[in-house]
Formats: structure tokens, C-alpha cells, sequence
């Protein structure tokens, strides 16, 4: 009787487990079902190709889950307390057919999986400039504490927690931080990459649709971390960009060496902030600016080469004061 009690409580927690997980995984269905301006609701090829890789191994995943949850439910229906007539008293210990299958789906699953990441990740590579017929614009991006700095080089003009290009144009985003590491993000296009003090990584992406999306950093970096948005603004052609860009250029504000260390400075919530005039070369200079200077380190080498060539001399002439 006790064993019977146990088993049954055994049974009803772990129908109660699979229940709870089902339901859960029902209900998470249903809300990202009807999800705007997050990873399912992508505006940009990268995104699209992105969306595409989890669900797909999201139903691949499915075949061991759903199997498993079903017969679960099954076995305990059918050998429920009450039931006399279904008594389970198996007179094997080991079946071939049962392990077979046990081992080489999830390994054929792996396996499919494995060619799958591995393919995605090749295609995906953020590093990677998109395929496209139009050239690339190139945007330098400055995480700060704690707002955005977008750099157009190629223009002159740089804003602050506002960005814009044109619809099906590629861009070349080149990110760096002047402060801790951040994550650079939007989500609607696609991919993230994390932006480092004294060091340059990239991320290329496109917009399909015209609109606004949001972007932020996806890495905790501080008290104001929560206000540090931006707007990134896909206009419906290169017109578009042009009045986003001749609008920049009408502010009397200028990025320079001297500018920037207020600009630098830690803020929340900053509002958005143009400049019509960038020094050139603005993005290395806030790049380098934790590195040592070239020249000194050439001149510490140049040093260091002396002060082996005396040693070396010095040695040779005790030898020689020896014999």
C-alpha cells in the first residue's frame, strides 16, 4: 500500500511538472505570437535570417519535448491508481529498439543542429559586409555614459541617441567605448555586438522597411543604464537621409578634441543632440585615447635596444679585460 502512495504522488509531481511546462510554453507562444518591435518581429535581413535559425531549431527541439510531454501524460493516465486491469510489471531489462531510438534521434537532432549553427554562423558573421547592390554608408558608434555618439565620417556630422540611414542601403557600424563595455542593439534589424574602450568591433545591417526602431545597450553598465536609448530611424529613401543629414548639419555644435570631454561626461536620459561639424579622424582620436602614444612607445623600444646594445658591450670588454 505505502509503495502504492508513493508512486502515485510520484506520478502526480511529475504530471504536474509537465503540465506547468507545457502551459508555460503555451503561453509564451501566444505572447510572442502577437509581439511588435522585438527579435520575432524583425524589420532588416539580418534580422529575418536570424528569426528564421530559432525557429528552426525550436522545432527541432520540439521532436524530443512534445513526444516526451505527450507520452508522459499518457503513461500516467493509463496506469492511474484504480486502474487494476493495467498493471505494469515488465519481465525485460533491456530492449534494443527502445535504445535505438532513445540514442539516435537526439544524435540525428545534434547533428542537424551542428550543420545548422555552423552554416547560420558563417553567414551571419557580424564582421561579415552585407551582399548588396548599393554601397554601404558607415556609421561610428561611441558608447557612453550613458547615451549613444553616432559619427557619420564620410559626412561631417554626428548625433547623439538618434541615428538614421536610408531603406536598403547597408551599413557598416564600427563601435567602440569611451567608458565600461556596452552592448550595441536593435533588435528589429538584427544582431548585437559589444562595444569595448581601446578596441573597434563592427556589425553590419540593413533596414527592408522604413520606420523607427529602438535600439539601447543590451550590457549593464551603471546606474543610468536604463534611460540609454536611442531611435534608429530607417527613412523610406536617400532623400530622407539627405534632410536627416542637411538637419544635422544647421547645428552650430561642433565634435572636436576640445568639445568632447564635456560631451563625455556622465548624464541620464540625454536628450537628443546634434552637431553640424566633426573633426576629422574624431572616432580614432576616441578610440586611441586609452592607448599609449605611438611616438613614446617607439621612443621606449628605441631605449630599450640601447640599453641592450651597452649591457652587450660592456659584457664584451670585461671579457676581454679577463684575458
Amino acid at each position: 500500500m505505502q509503495n502504492l502512495v508513493i508512486q502515485h504522488l510520484f506520478i502526480r509531481n511529475l504530471l504536474f511538472r509537465y503540465l506547468k511546462t507545457a502551459l508555460f510554453a503555451g503561453a509564451s507562444t501566444l505572447l510572442l505570437a502577437g509581439c511588435e518591435g522585438g527579435i520575432l518581429d524583425p524589420k532588416g535581413q539580418v534580422g529575418v535570417d536570424e528569426k528564421q535559425l530559432i525557429v528552426v531549431a525550436t522545432l527541432l527541439m520540439l521532436i524530443v519535448v512534445v513526444p516526451v510531454i505527450l507520452m508522459t501524460l499518457f503513461f500516467a493516465w493509463k496506469y492511474r491508481e484504480g486502474r487494476t486491469q493495467e498493471i505494469y510489471a515488465p519481465k525485460w531489462s533491456h530492449s534494443n529498439k527502445i535504445e535505438l531510438v532513445v540514442w539516435l534521434i537526439p544524435i540525428i537532432i545534434v547533428v542537424i543542429l551542428g550543420v545548422i549553427t555552423w552554416r547560420s554562423t558563417h553567414d551571419l558573421d557580424p564582421y561579415k559586409p552585407l551582399v548588396h547592390e548599393k554601397e554601404h554608408i558607415v556609421v561610428e558608434v561611441v558608447s557612453l555614459n550613458w547615451k549613444w555618439l553616432f559619427i557619420y565620417p564620410e559626412l561631417g556630422v554626428a548625433s547623439v541617441n538618434e541615428l538614421a540611414f536610408p531603406t536598403d542601403v547597408p551599413v557598416e557600424f564600427r563601435i567602440t567605448s569611451d567608458t565600461t563595455m556596452n552592448s550595441f542593439f536593435i533588435p528589429q534589424l538584427g544582431g548585437q555586438i559589444y562595444s569595448m574602450a581601446g578596441m573597434e568591433t563592427q556589425l553590419h545591417l540593413i533596414a527592408n522597411e522604413a520606420g523607427q526602431y529602438d535600439g539601447y545597450s543590451a550590457n549593464y553598465s551603471g546606474e543610468g543604464f536604463t534611460g540609454m536609448k536611442f531611435k534608429a530611424i530607417a527613412t523610406p529613401d536617400e532623400a530622407g537621409f539627405d534632410a536627416w543629414v542637411n538637419k544635422l548639419k544647421q547645428s552650430s555644435d561642433i565634435l572636436s578634441p576640445a568639445t568632447y570631454p564635456q560631451l563625455a561626461k556622465p548624464s541620464e536620459n540625454n536628450p537628443v543632440q546634434y552637431f553640424g561639424d566633426v573633426s576629422s579622424g574624431m572616432f580614432h582620436h576616441i578610440l586611441h585615447q586609452f592607448m599609449p602614444d605611438m611616438h613614446d612607445s617607439k621612443k621606449v623600444v628605441a631605449d630599450e635596444h640601447a640599453s641592450h646594445a651597452s649591457h652587450n658591450m660592456s659584457d664584451e670588454m670585461n671579457m676581454e679585460t679577463e684575458k
